[in-house]
């Protein structure tokens, strides 16, 4: 977990950690796979577009072996979207690429996880579901990737 910032209660560190992770497992995901687990909590709070889907573009940066100065290596598009609920609560959404409609579902269940009503009910029927079989498909990925090592090793002939 990152270090809390001056003044950052624990417990809003501890909501920043979830919202970011969230965010992680969401942008992974299929929107459609996020749509159908949300109609599951149906019904849904109201709520209203912030700012509607739009596009956009990201200077990406990178480094050299990970620790080198960071460099601008290019630019990406991404969509992104904010939605309140109308008991306050505001999410926001970013995804790479164009898909405004998966930032809105993104803004829309970070917002749900915001409020102690849907918390725990987006945890338990939409990320964490989506988490598990993102994480089926890592392993299962590297279990390929596994599969194919090759091990090398030199012989030494003895000098003399």
């Amino acid at each position: 977990m990152a270090t809390v910032a001056p003044g950052i209660s624990p417990r809003e560190a501890a909501l920043r950690e979830r919202r970011r992770a969230a965010m992680a497992v969401l942008a992974a995901s299929d929107p459609a796979e996020i749509a159908r687990r949300l109609a599951a909590l149906d019904p849904l709070p109201p709520h209203e577009d912030l700012r509607a889907g739009e596009n956009g573009m990201v200077m990406v940066r990178g480094r050299i072996g990970g620790d080198g100065a960071p460099f601008n290596l290019g630019e990406a598009t991404v969509a992104r979207a904010a939605v309140r609920l109308a008991s306050g609560e505001t999410g926001v959404g970013y995804v790479l690429g164009r898909d405004r409609a998966h930032a809105r579902l993104i803004a829309l269940v970070d917002a749900l996880m915001q409020t102690a009503m849907h918390a725990e009910a987006v945890e338990r029927h939409v990320l964490a579901p989506i988490r598990a079989r993102l994480d089926a498909a890592r392993r299962l990925d590297a279990e390929r990737v596994a599969a194919t090592k090759v091990e090398f090793f030199t012989l030494v002939r003895g000098e003399g």
